[in-house]
């Protein structure tokens, strides 16, 4: 049996002369997946509403490092792993054919592996050729969390993500051609209680172009070191109440004519939605109607929604 410690938390273990350099994020859906860091930080670290990687210089590790680190795993977890999740926030933009080594020789260390995911950028992708992708694709990475937040122009602007609609909507559907399975991540609440609709409307215009194989939600709350919590403290960005964002999340999914899988996975909604498109639209739309229904009627419902924006953290 292999030696008995969790490989699936975001800080660095160092036992003896071995030591293992953990990403300090996943998303929610690779709980239990096997975290491997290729990349230190983010190379863009400019988004408005994020802080994660804010203080993290950042850098490509050497790919014998990260080698050694799944040598370390498999001596650490008996080499028993499905599932592995890539970090930091764009490994992509290493090589291709040192990321190719580094599936290779994961594959060939755990050949139970069911899926390798991996944050990545959209401009990354738009600039990677499609044959590489492919490659990269066949060397083993299976599925890509990408972050859209928002659809609208406007707001992709003003939140400085670095990238627009029409890299989004290309890099997405070059990893789809390339064989990844897409997950891409919607941020409720970026257009703040006025642009909640603008949001809404060219959101679901952009995911009906691309069709990803995952929507996930995730609903913004104001985190320190941030632009967005600095427009919040001096009242130039309104954060939108439960009743907006719930209304927000239903002119999105009344507006999607996709083939996705919608997932509220994460403590930051409001309301457990979640579904298969387009099968599940009227039941959904269902579920947020009986929300807003209730938050009407209910003050204590109410005031515990809106509490919950002080809890969340990205």
């Amino acid at each position: 049996m292999g030696k008995m410690f969790n490989f699936r938390f975001g800080r660095r273990l160092a036992v003896g002369e071995e030591s293992y350099d953990f990403p300090p994020f996943r998303p929610p859906s690779e709980a239990n997946s096997l975290l491997l860091r290729v990349t230190r930080g983010c190379p863009w670290n400019r988004c408005a509403f994020c802080p994660m990687y804010k203080h993290v210089k950042f850098e490509k590790r050497p790919v014998q490092e990260v080698k050694q680190d799944i040598d370390t795993a498999r001596d650490y977890t008996g080499g028993n792993v499905e599932t592995v999740f890539i970090g930091d926030s764009d490994s992509l933009v290493i090589k291709r054919d040192e990321m190719c080594e580094i599936l290779s020789h994961l594959h060939s260390v755990f050949p139970s592996l069911t899926r390798v995911t991996s944050y990545a950028r959209a401009l990354t992708l738009k600039r990677k050729s499609l044959k590489s992708l492919e490659q990269i694709r066949l060397a083993g990475l299976t599925r890509l969390h990408i972050g859209l937040e928002t659809g609208s122009p406007r707001l992709l602007a003003r939140m400085k993500k670095g990238a627009g609609v029409e890299t989004m909507v290309e890099g997405c559907l070059k990893a789809a051609q390339a064989g990844f399975e897409v997950s891409l991540y919607v941020l409720v609440g970026i257009g703040g209680e006025s642009d909640w609709e603008e949001h809404a409307l060219e959101t679901a215009n952009v995911l009906n172009r691309i069709n990803p194989d995952f929507i996930r939600l995730r609903t913004l709350t104001p985190q320190p070191d941030t632009p967005v919590f600095e427009w919040w403290g001096e009242g130039s960005f309104k954060m939108p109440g439960p009743e907006t964002i719930l209304k927000e999340q239903r002119a999105l999914i009344e507006n999607l004519s996709v083939t996705s899988q919608y997932l509220s996975d994460h403590v930051s909604n409001y309301a457990p939605i979640d579904g298969s498109l387009p099968g599940d639209k009227t039941k959904m739309l269902s579920q947020i109607d009986t929300a807003l229904e209730r938050l009407a009627d209910d003050a204590a419902y109410k005031a515990d929604l809106e509490g919950m924006r002080y809890l969340r953290r990205l």
